[in-house]
C-alpha cells in the first residue's frame, strides 16, 4: 500500500471513528440531544466552526470515494517477475530473465528466423509465456510448435524450477527466399 493511501486510510478511519462515538453517546443516552442540537445549531451557524465542519466532511467524503473507487494495489511490484521464497531468504525471478531463457531456447531450432518473447503473470501467478516467431519457409509448423513448447517448459522448469501454465507460439510470418537473400 502506498504512503498516500496509508495516510487517507488513518485520516478518514479517526473521523469515521470520532464521529461513532459521537453518534452511540447520542444513542445510549449519554449526550442530551438537545444538547447536541444546540451545539450543532451554534456550529452551524459560526461561519468559522461551519467551514471547519464542511472541510472534515469534504475530506471524508473524498477518501470514502478514492477507497471505494480507486485501486491502491502496487502493480509495479507484481509486474516486475516473480517472487519466490524460501527458508533461506527471497529469490525475485524477473521477467527479462524468464525472456531470456525463452529466446535462447527458440534461437535454438535451425528454421526460426526471428523471435520476440513476451512474459505474464495472471492473478494467481501462473506463468505465462507468449512467443511470436518468424519461421523460414520449409517448416512444419505444427511440429516445430509442439518441440518448441515443450523444450521452452522443460528449460524454465530446470533452471528456475517454475511451472508455466501455458506457452502461447504465434506465426507471425513465413520467410521466402526473396526474403532470406536480403
Amino acid at each position: 500500500m502506498k504512503k498516500l493511501d496509508k495516510v487517507i486510510l488513518a485520516l478518514f478511519s479517526v473521523l469515521i471513528f470520532l464521529q461513532s462515538i459521537l453518534v452511540i453517546c447520542m444513542i445510549a443516552g449519554w449526550i442530551n440531544l438537545e444538547t447536541a442540537g444546540t451545539f450543532a445549531t451554534m456550529a452551524l451557524t459560526g461561519e468559522k466552526t461551519s467551514k471547519m465542519i464542511l472541510g472534515l466532511e469534504v475530506i471524508c467524503l473524498i477518501c470514502s470515494v478514492k477507497c471505494i473507487f480507486f485501486d491502491s494495489s502496487d502493480k509495479d511490484k507484481k509486474s516486475q517477475g516473480i517472487l519466490m521464497q524460501n527458508d533461506n531468504g527471497k529469490l525475485l525471478i524477473s521477467k527479462p530473465t524468464i525472456e531470456n531463457i525463452v529466446s535462447s531456447v527458440v534461437k535454438g531450432f535451425d528454421s526460426v528466423e526471428d523471435v520476440s518473447v513476451s512474459i505474464e503473470l495472471d492473478n494467481l501467478n501462473n506463468l505465462i509465456v507468449n512467443v511470436n516467431l518468424v519461421v523460414s519457409k520449409d517448416v512444419i509448423i505444427k511440429e516445430i510448435t509442439l518441440n518448441m513448447q515443450n523444450k521452452i517448459k522443460e528449460a524454465i522448469k530446470k533452471t528456475s524450477d517454475l511451472e508455466v501454465k501455458e506457452v502461447n507460439v504465434k506465426i507471425k510470418n513465413i520467410t521466402t527466399e526473396d526474403n532470406e537473400k536480403e
